[in-house]
């Protein structure tokens, strides 16, 4: 019967090494980590996962709770983080806690305490101090992503900060007469989301002295077909129509480019648009945005917990900032002269 001492042979390289290579635990060089794979694959030895977990006390699997997969922003985050592990040999254990309270408490109070997830990856929910001290309490490493979290390793963009960064982009090209689309309250519950995006729209509206128009604000629920009602609503009650729309988001900024079709509008002759994500098919739109890099958010904290767990060091709290880029692309250009 095949062992680890023969795939450590026709690999070349140790027993330790090949464990660890198989396992995913402690760090393995790529090349060395491919040598051990297909040595074992040439020998068809498969290692005894259960027998693993029971010496090591060790599940190989991370949890990753999210409040929805049905938005783009947890579904790339998502496939970040799977890509991370599946290349360290760990399993993933999603929790989709939707809006029911009590899914919530039995992620976290029960699912999340057993013996079942070396670490948990925590994405756009805001934990209580409490949640965080009970996986602290039964040595369960967690990262956040979206905000601070008070004990935690976090993950996050400067909401305000890049708000501010794509109305200045709308500023700089010459427009003043700018909508914004924001998220529903409903949306502001978790890390304030909506209103730090919308906070630091206002700042650059205020800062160069344009006035921010009530009716120019609208919000939707951070999908297409609801940014598409709310800005069908937009451009069809105003007076006045905006040179250009900032929405808090790539989906609800497609939706918009979809409504302003409806009217005519040509983008961006008639009508700049853009938003924050950096989402697929902005691209294919030729969307304007800020790309926060969410397949990257989760690779991140996969690395930042596998760090930790396989040096066998606790994972210490820290903010980390992660970079976002400005694309400039074809739906933002300078405004018709007389419009803006």
């Amino acid at each position: 019967m095949t062992g680890i001492k023969d795939v450590a042979e026709r690999a070349g390289l140790s027993v330790a090494t090949v464990s660890r290579a198989l396992s995913g635990k402690g760090n393995v060089s790529p090349s060395s980590r491919e040598r051990a794979r297909s040595a074992a694959a040439e020998l068809g030895f498969v290692l005894s996962y259960h027998a693993s977990s029971l010496a090591s006390g060790r599940t190989h699997n991370v949890g990753l709770v999210v409040p929805s997969v049905h938005r783009w922003f947890f579904s790339a985050v998502i496939e970040g983080a799977s890509a991370a592990l599946l290349e360290a040999g760990y399993d993933l254990t999603l929790y989709n806690i939707g809006e029911n309270p009590a899914h919530r408490q039995s992620v976290f109070n029960d699912f999340l305490l057993r013996k079942r997830v070396d670490a948990v990856i925590a994405v756009s929910l805001e934990l209580s101090e409490a949640e965080i001290q009970q996986l602290h309490a039964v040595h369960r490493p967690i990262v956040g992503i979206g905000g601070p979290l008070p004990g935690a390793s976090t993950i996050r963009i400067d909401d305000a900060g890049i708000a501010l960064k794509a109305t200045n982009h709308l500023l700089g090209l010459g427009h003043t007469k700018i909508a914004h689309i924001t998220g529903h309250e409903a949306y502001d519950q978790d890390f304030h989301l909506p209103g730090t995006r919308r906070s630091g729209f206002e700042k650059a509206m205020n800062d160069a002295d344009c006035p921010v128009r009530p009716e120019w604000i609208v919000s939707a629920d951070f999908t297409i077909e609801g940014a598409y009602a709310s800005a069908r609503q937009l451009l069809a009650s105003a007076p006045e129509r905006p040179t250009a729309v900032f929405a808090a988001s790539d989906e609800m900024a497609i939706g918009t480019i979809l409504a302003a079709r409806d009217f005519g509008l040509r983008i961006p002759d008639d009508l700049s648009v853009m938003g924050i994500d950096g989402h697929d098919l902005g691209n294919v739109l030729g969307l304007t945005t800020i790309d926060q890099d969410a397949k990257g958010q989760g690779a991140l904290a996969v690395r930042t917990l596998l760090g930790a767990i396989n040096n066998g060091l606790v994972l210490e709290p820290a903010d980390t900032q992660h970079p976002t880029k400005l694309v400039v692309r074809t739906s933002t250009a300078v405004p018709r002269a007389g419009t803006s």
